[in-house]
């Protein structure tokens, strides 16, 4: 890989976040959720340092597929991924990671990027500051990146990354991260997303695809109950964080897919009629209510297309594992 100038740290490029400010979002994001009509709990605050854990074993889970499906487009096809993304013309580009997590996945496409004559700066986003720890120590052995982890929302760090060079940007939005939204949300990050890039920038996203509505069932209910801990796991974090009190024996992990819609959910249901309190906050459980933490939704590739074409990309090259399960396709902003 040619040299490339000393690229500010992220230390540098982060705002002065204080963690009693992380706290109060924290906290404030809860009480919201609790005390809504529905109740609800983000997503985002399943990933402490033992949700990231618990989702490594869950990635390793034999009832989890979609890692698997990923990683074997990613191992088998990384000559042709770095073809579309480099686009033949070798200039130079920031290839930022929305949502990196381990690189289990991306280490296989920046080996072969370095392994052409391209120069890039590989960008990893992520929320946790844990997984972004992990992720650049087992980098380490891919001798001469260029490396710079921000810590941060998705669109607050693109902004930062944005700022650090006029490189075309190649943003990476694997894993099925796209699916940890509803489908109108989704609509909105991407409209979010092509609004922060420049005509020419390229995504390259991971998408579910609909198939056997059981297979997709037990990949979110696996038999050796880790999905469950994992997201029992935000009940604990809100103990320790929030001062909550939530006996995690009276609630129950509880998943559903609809093959129509494609909307896998995961709940936490109470199993008896109580009231628990959070920051000094009392919120009250009917026996059999429910708290939605996620959604994985699946897409068809027609949806996919309509997607990308309503958010401002062009559809330009689709990768599918060998079961046609998953499929990583690259977007060319207009």
């Amino acid at each position: 890989m040619l040299n490339i100038p000393p690229m500010p740290t992220a230390h540098d490029l982060q705002p002065d976040v204080r963690e009693e400010d992380r706290v109060l979002q924290f906290r404030e994001d809860v009480l919201k959720g609790l005390k809504s009509g529905t109740k609800r709990l983000s997503s985002k605050y399943f990933y402490d340092a033992k949700g990231d854990a618990l989702f490594q074993q869950i990635m390793h889970c034999p009832e989890y597929y979609v890692t698997r499906c990923e990683l074997e487009i990613f191992r088998g096809q990384a000559a042709d991924l770095v073809r579309a993304i480099t686009m033949k013309d070798k200039q130079p580009f920031d290839l930022i990671e929305l949502g990196a997590g381990d690189g289990i996945k991306s280490r296989h496409l920046l080996r072969a990027l370095q392994e052409q004559p391209c120069e890039f700066t590989y960008i990893p986003v992520d929320i946790s500051g844990n997984i972004l720890s992990y992720l650049e120590e087992s980098l380490a052995d891919l001798n001469g990146l260029n490396i710079l982890c921000l810590e941060g929302e998705y669109f607050d760090m693109l902004a930062e990354a944005t700022k650090i060079s006029a490189n075309r940007k190649v943003v990476l939005f694997l894993g099925a991260n796209i699916g940890n939204m509803p489908v109108y949300e989704a609509e909105k990050f991407c409209d979010q997303l092509r609004n922060a890039l420049q005509p020419g920038d390229i995504v390259l996203m991971g998408f579910d695809l609909k198939k056997n509505p059981q297979t997709i069932l037990n990949a979110y209910n696996d038999e050796a109950g880790i999905t469950r801990d994992f997201n029992l796991n935000l009940l604990t974090r809100i103990n320790r964080e929030l001062d909550g009190n939530f006996d995690l024996d009276t609630f129950t992990h509880y998943q559903t897919y609809d093959p129509e819609t494609g909307a896998c959910k995961s709940y936490l249901v109470s199993s008896t009629e109580q009231t628990v309190t959070v920051a000094g906050t009392p919120i009250s459980f009917q026996e059999g209510e429910w708290i939605f933490t996620e959604v994985s939704q699946k897409y068809s590739m027609k949806e996919i297309e309509v997607l990308a074409a309503n958010s401002g990309f062009s559809m330009d090259t689709t990768f599918f594992d060998s079961k046609r399960w998953f499929v990583d396709v690259i977007w060319i902003a207009r």
